[in-house]
Order: C-alpha cells, then structure tokens, then sequence
C-alpha cells in the first residue's frame, strides 16, 4: 500500500482528483483512498505531521515494507524553478540533521515559521515530523514542489494544487524505480 501524508488540502485534492478517491473522517483527520493508495492531511507544522503520522501507523498498521511519501510545497532560492519538484535527501530540524535518502543531495530546512527571507535553499512546516514516526522505513521519500521564493502571501489554494498535479507522475515513477 502507498500512503501519502500532506499538509493541506490542496496538496491532497491533486490525488483526490487524479486517481478518484474516497473522502472518509478517520479520528480528527480527513483522509482520501482507494485499494492501493492512501492520501492523508495532516495540517500544518512538525507537531501536526508527527501526530497524524503516528495515529495513521497504529490505524492503519503502516509496515515497515509500505510505501510512505511527505509531499507538499516548498519554498525555496531563486535557484530553484516554481514549480520544480524536488526529491529530499536530508532535514534539518533545530541542530538535528537526519538522513531521508542517502542517495539524494538536497537539504531540506524545516521551521516552525513561515520564511520569508532566503536564509534558506529549501523549507518547509512538515517533513520532520514525518521523519520522526517513518524513519526505519525502507520506502519512505520526501518530495516538495517549489511553490514560491520565500513569499508565501502568493501561494493560493489553486496553484497549491496545480503544483503537486503537474508533479504526480514523475513522483510515483521515482517511487517505483
């Protein structure tokens, strides 16, 4: 099984949309599925992730051999393209470093705020607290698609959405490499 944690809704509804799933309330969470892939929405912030993905695992006994996949928007540099999807190797969370993919160079920052200035190459609210619950997974990936250079004022629920659907395929094709 594949189950996919975002954020929002509209990172959520990309899915919902492409692949027709059901909407069910399952504790305080909406989630959307169907016989092969679960896409939950966990809320905004490190704290929320963690929690959603720690009630999701005991729900839905999540094995150490499923698929798990953070995906969400991203702010980052100019060097980044908007609507760039990024696959991340590791995040930084306070003054802890952890390793996603050992494989994949990109660095991830996650904050508690919303950054509005490019200290940064990449952040995001999210990612750790998916890491905190999935780190001994085997299949597990953190995917972002850029959605602004550090003005999240201009990211709509719109171009929220549009952003993650014009990136499904080529993330579920890295997912089954």
């Amino acid at each position: 099984m594949t189950y996919i944690f975002t954020a929002l809704k509209p990172e959520a509804q990309a899915f919902v949309d492409m692949f027709t799933l059901q909407k069910e309330r399952i504790g305080n969470f909406s989630i959307f599925s169907n016989t092969h892939m679960v896409v939950i929405i966990s809320g905004l912030g490190v704290q929320n992730m963690q929690i959603c993905c720690e009630y999701m695992q005991g729900y839905f006994n999540i094995s150490k051999d499923d698929i798990v996949i953070n995906i969400g928007i991203a702010g980052a540099d100019s060097n980044y393209k908007i609507g760039q999807l990024v696959e991340i190797g590791t995040v930084e969370y306070h003054d802890e470093k952890v390793v996603i993919n050992s494989d994949v160079d990109k660095n991830l920052t996650c904050l508690d705020f919303e950054a509005k200035s490019d200290d940064y190459e990449i952040v995001d609210m999210e990612s750790y607290g998916f890491y905190k619950l999935f780190s001994e997974h085997k299949n597990r990936y953190i995917f972002k698609v850029i959605s602004d250079h550090f003005q999240p004022e201009k990211v709509t629920k719109d171009s929220t959405k549009r952003l993650i659907s014009n990136n499904i395929d080529k993330i579920l094709k890295r997912v089954k490499r």
